[in-house]
């Protein structure tokens, strides 16, 4: 079993996309259990009258909902004593061309909501506050530059007083970044950079890495060739975890750029990384690198989820992460040592990690190569794993896992970098793993190493999980399955089809009645879904980054959509 550092007590909302600073997704609620959620059915529903990708987590503050929708990026409140009757809207001014500069689809991933106030990002780069009571505009704080190729997708997270906010863009060549802004005032307190010299990466006097090879100065500039580490990516879109007892943050760096790796020799630190950052002043407390020299678009974004587990005897402060590489890393917190790196899914690209030395053994045959196809690299580009967020249960004590089973052909081209259009340098095609299913949800044992149970899916599993005190754990499909699950068995126990595919994060919470609620937004998109939500034409297997070649049966299974789902027994 594990815990959870620093649990609060189950007050029926939820607050930050993965409902509590330790990224567990985890609701205490048990009114609906794996005897009767059999019973479960709508309750209501709302239309955000946005027809692309809905990635986003709802929030539920009192007696409110809140939903962000992909752009232009509207916030709607909805009154939970009313059904879902619309409360009021805002919707920022933004960028139109923003739309041109996404690599993966319009997306947003949802917002926070601290000290009264919602904060949320826009896809061209401005952090925004809102009034959660009356939806006014408090501040709103430009970070990035479209023209540059940045956007930002992420969630933020708000720690003490800081509003933490990262930037997307690996694909154009954006030097990768994390800043906080100051909650009440919007303005600047600290930006930390992924690459470049270490006073750039706030990298100082208490950084303290686990592993003696990642303790030398200036790696963010001396593991590039020339100055290729001002266009090497490295962009924060992800997710954030935050230990109180220890104070630390944690997030996870993208990939390097372009994905041709000829073009940018070395390690290419700190992209495809993770960070331990003191919140109140950013300065780095220790860094390592998951995939050093990433030649397969592995990122490095995932969640991070803070488990106390009893590893080796005794009990350990630990950080568990599945990676896109395909590892399920499970680390000490306080140090960065690596306790364990086992596969979760079926590997080509790599030959394990030495737990001893942290070194992850790339495997040379399937090194990417100018004017060469090479094929059954697996995972694929989106990794074992995407963004797509797991949930962990105290009770069960297993990790619950959204994921790919995706293998890829890829051939390198010669990138250009011209500001604001793509730098990628790589023909790409995507195509099933072993056994012809291109999606699992894998329930995984952290302490024992090993999974608990497996249920496969026709298309990869891009929505996020919840799992509840009822022992329920619930996910949506690409065709728009939204599925409840014995959280110890897996048997299926229950599902609904949406009007589109799911690719967001489910939630649950007591509404003002006192039931316990469910709720799903439906909207298929992003990157997989790109061939639906923005049309393309699936027959050329190189669109969309390579993703189309898997997706081209995805059109006759779900069209476009976007509405929130809320769900209650009767």
């Amino acid at each position: 079993m594990g815990t959870s550092p620093s649990a609060v007590p189950e007050d029926g909302q939820w607050l930050v996309p993965a409902k509590d600073y330790q990224s567990t997704r985890f609701s205490g609620l048990a009114q609906i259990t794996a005897a009767n959620v059999r019973t479960l059915r709508p309750a209501w529903t709302f239309s955000t009258g946005v027809r692309r990708g809905h990635e986003a987590a709802p929030l539920v503050v009192g007696g409110t909902m809140y939903v962000v929708a992909p752009y232009p990026n509207t916030l709607f409140a909805l009154d939970l004593a009313q059904s879902g009757r619309l409360k009021w809207t805002y919707t920022p001014p933004t960028q139109r061309a923003a739309q041109g500069v996404a690599c993966c689809d319009v997306v947003n991933r949802g917002a926070s909501y601290a000290d009264g106030k919602i904060f949320y990002n826009t896809l061209d780069n401005q952090t925004v506050a809102v009034d959660a009571q009356t939806g006014r505009e408090v501040w709103r704080t430009r970070l990035g530059d479209i023209n540059r190729g940045e956007t930002m997708t992420m969630a933020p997270l708000v720690v003490k007083d800081k509003v933490l906010v990262g930037n997307s863009g690996g694909e154009m060549g954006v030097r990768g970044w994390l800043t906080a802004l100051n909650a009440k005032t919007g303005k600047v307190d600290w930006r930390a950079y992924s690459t470049g010299p270490d006073r750039d990466v706030l990298i100082g006097p208490d950084f303290k890495p686990f592993y003696a090879p990642d303790r030398r100065p200036d790696l963010g500039v001396k593991t590039w060739a020339s100055n290729t580490w001002t266009v090497g990516g490295g962009t924060v879109w992800g997710w954030i975890s935050y230990d109180p007892e220890l104070d630390l943050v944690y997030y996870g760096t993208g990939n390097p750029g372009p994905w041709n790796p000829e073009q940018r020799p070395g390690d290419n630190k700190w992209t495809a990384s993770i960070f331990a950052r003191d919140p109140d002043t950013g300065q780095a407390r220790w860094a390592y690198q998951w995939s050093p020299h990433d030649v397969h678009d592995y990122d490095g974004i995932n969640e991070n989820v803070l488990l106390d587990l009893q590893i080796g005897g005794r009990l350990r402060k630990t950080l568990v992460r599945p990676e896109r590489n395909g590892y399920m890393y499970v680390m000490d917190r306080a140090t960065g040592e690596v306790l364990s790196a086992d596969p979760f899914v079926h590997i080509t690209s790599s030959r394990g990690v030495d737990v001893k030395t942290g070194v992850y053994q790339p495997a040379m045959d399937k090194y990417p190569r100018l004017g060469e196809v090479v094929r059954d690299i697996c995972p694929a580009a989106p990794g074992a794993k995407d963004w797509q967020p797991t949930a962990f249960s105290p009770r069960t004590g297993l990790l619950y896992v959204p994921h790919n089973n995706l293998c890829m052909d890829v051939e390198s081209v010669e990138a250009n970098y011209i500001a604001g259009t793509p730098y990628v340098g790589m023909n790409v095609v995507m195509h099933a793993g072993p056994g012809g299913h291109r999606g699992e949800f894998t329930a995984w044992d952290p302490v024992h190493r090993r999974p608990a149970w497996k249920v496969r899916e026709r298309f990869p599993v891009w929505s996020g999980a919840l799992v509840t005190a009822g022992d329920v754990v619930f996910y949506g499909t690409m065709e728009g399955w939204f599925k409840a699950l014995d959280a110890r068995t897996g048997q299926l126990l229950w599902q609904f089809k949406t009007e589109s595919g799911i690719i967001g994060q489910p939630i649950s919470y007591r509404g003002p009645d006192g039931k316990q609620y469910v709720a799903i937004l439906s909207g298929v998109g992003g990157w997989p879904g790109a061939v639906v939500a923005g049309q393309l034409n699936p027959a050329d297997s190189t669109v969309a980054l390579g993703f189309a070649g898997a997706m081209r049966d995805l059109p006759e299974a779900t069209g476009r959509g976007g509405t929130l789902y809320v769900f209650a027994l009767p």
